[in-house]
């Protein structure tokens, strides 16, 4: 070989090497089976992102059970994270695959503090505040009549195994939902629900709720952490812990749950969880791990109880 065409070669190897032990370019991290896509709603005049996590496993004969998480930004990652996780396991569980939905808001921000004061609170707080808050009402419309169509054009959905999961305000919905459009999902899973807002307004349908006949009752799950009402010492100044005092949760969400289940229609159908050691902060956490699983441990609905199951 000629030294010119050894240099060439020796050139060409070195330029190799160098690529191959330079750095990859950094690149967005993505979650299995995830796609988002941005939707302005006609019943609120406001735009949301939404983000669906596909199940890989074709969906059963009644079509997917769906999970709709409220504060998509932050709560869809850990929620498809618990779904893939079930899907995982599915053959020694039983449980269906689940398509997760989360309803969240365009930005970088996991929590858009403005957007779910204005969609999550239930009524309005002082004159003039509407369209700032108070926005329950018009937020469930886009959810039912909006959202809920466009996703069951394109997936094939179970109508009897939806379930409404949020957290705070987020929880507060989710109980205004509950107590007022029963039949709009199958279960409920409220996170600390701010029960205290408005003069604890949410609890306007609570006696229309218990007049519901029993087939009519949804599933509902009321959590807490311990420590919302009674932070441990030291931790928080002074005002926080008068503001503490006049919205309490532990005692609110602990009182509901206990109405309820003293009601023969709803006893069967309401579980109740205070978590230790857990604060408002982070309790949402274990209470969506707990949800899930009290979702896919609804009993089948009596229609579909007599179908041909997959041998498999």
């Amino acid at each position: 070989m000629r030294a010119t065409t050894l240099r060439r070669a020796l050139a060409g190897l070195a330029l190799a090497l160098a690529a191959g032990a330079a750095p990859a370019a950094d690149a967005p991290v993505q979650l299995p089976g995830a796609r988002q896509f941005d939707i302005t709603s006609q019943a609120t005049g406001q735009r949301y992102r939404i983000f669906v996590s596909e199940p890989d496993a074709p969906p059963p004969a009644a079509g997917y059970p769906m999970l709709v998480v409220l504060d998509g930004n932050a709560a869809f990652p850990v929620a498809a994270f618990l779904a893939r996780s079930v899907a995982s396991r599915r053959e020694r569980t039983g449980h269906p695959p689940v398509l997760v939905v989360g309803v969240g808001y365009p930005g970088e921000a996991d929590f858009d503090v403005s957007a779910r004061r204005r969609d999550y609170t239930v009524g309005v707080s002082a004159p003039g505040e509407e369209g700032q808050e108070g926005g329950a009402e018009r937020f469930l419309d886009f959810v039912e009549r909006e959202l809920r169509p466009r996703l069951a054009a394109r997936y094939r959905l179970d109508a009897s195994r939806q379930a409404l999961f949020g957290h705070s305000f987020g929880g507060l919905l989710v109980l205004h939902a509950a107590l007022t459009r029963p039949a709009s999902f199958s279960t409920y899973v409220a996170s600390s629900p701010s029960i205290w807002w408005n003069g604890r307004r949410v609890l306007d349908g609570l006696d229309r709720a218990l007049a519901l006949p029993p087939a009519a009752v949804p599933r509902l799950q009321i959590s807490v952490g311990a420590l919302e009402d009674e932070p441990p010492p030291g931790r928080l100044p002074p005002q926080t812990l008068a503001m503490l005092a006049q919205r309490p949760m532990v005692s609110e969400a602990r009182a509901l749950a206990a109405r309820l289940q003293a009601q023969p229609a709803w006893h069967e159908r309401v579980a109740f969880h205070e978590f230790a050691g857990e604060n408002h902060g982070w309790v949402w956490l274990p209470a969506l791990s707990r949800g899930m699983q009290f979702f896919l441990d609804q009993p089948e609905a009596p229609a579909a109880a007599g179908r041909d199951k997959d041998p498999s």
